[in-house]
């Protein structure tokens, strides 16, 4: 498949652009272009592998992070596919990938811990879960240009994507994966509260015990109102600011990174 368009690219070794995000931006560039047409095969995880010289997992994320945008669809046992604009996903969408792209940053995650628990009587009640559910629980840090931003632990019930493995969580987005088995966010709430840091939170974060932090919440639900998601999250004050902007008939509201 050497006459893929998005093998046509070279990447840079000597770019501090971190190599993931050279190759979603060749992809990116491929569709947007035209090189790619709607429902095109990429190139297999084998082939860029070999093509570019680079690992499976620095290939599992440039896919993870552009198929949480939206951009391709992988359907196992076929391939990676890209996706027709015209249908993707309705509804709420929030993807930390696209929100720091969007500001010309570089966006990664790194995942902190995984497991799957039996949920506390608060979790219990916030999410509406029925007794002897199990949730899995999974710690992120989300870092921005190698920097970490946001410290993020979520909580979705084992449910409503059965044997999920810390391997897949680390090279897909999890909003794709549960979109692939119709879970579609529709509606979310969320809260945030000024705090300060703990020692535990501060060092995952590279700031000091004490430092100003947003404290977030967000329950997600599905159309028929079910909470499949809660969310808390500790974001820098030092680099995060909030805006919100009233306008007759609505409000917007977005986060910004110095």
């Amino acid at each position: 498949m050497e006459h893929n368009p998005v093998l046509k690219n070279p990447l840079s070794l000597d770019s501090e652009i971190p190599l993931y995000s050279q190759l979603m931006g060749i992809i990116k560039r491929s569709i947007t272009s035209g090189a790619l047409k709607v429902g095109d095969l990429l190139p297999s995880e084998a082939e860029l592998c070999r093509v570019y010289d680079i690992s499976r997992n620095t290939v599992r994320q440039a896919i993870g992070a552009l198929e949480e945008e939206g951009f391709v669809v992988r359907k196992r046992g076929k391939g990676t596919f890209v996706t027709d604009p015209n249908t993707r996903r309705k509804g709420v969408q929030y993807s930390f990938t696209t929100e720091i792209s969007q500001l010309g940053k570089t966006p990664s995650s790194t995942l902190v811990d995984f497991a799957v628990i039996t949920p506390s009587p608060k979790i219990v009640t916030l999410m509406g879960l029925e007794p002897g559910v199990k949730v899995y629980r999974f710690t992120r840090v989300r870092n921005v240009d190698g920097e970490p931003l946001i410290l993020e632990t979520s909580y979705y019930p084992e449910y409503i994507y059965p044997n999920l493995t810390r391997e897949l969580l680390e090279t897909h987005s999890f909003y794709s994966l549960l979109y692939h088995v119709g879970v579609i966010p529709f509606s979310a709430s969320d809260t945030y509260e000024a705090v300060v840091l703990a020692p535990h939170e501060a060092q995952l974060l590279h700031c000091a015990p004490g430092s100003a932090a947003f404290f977030h919440q967000r329950r997600t639900t599905t159309e028929n109102g079910h909470t499949y998601e809660y969310t808390t999250s500790y974001m820098r004050a030092d680099r995060v600011k909030l805006d919100v902007r009233f306008q007759k008939g609505s409000t917007s509201f977005m986060r910004t990174v110095d």
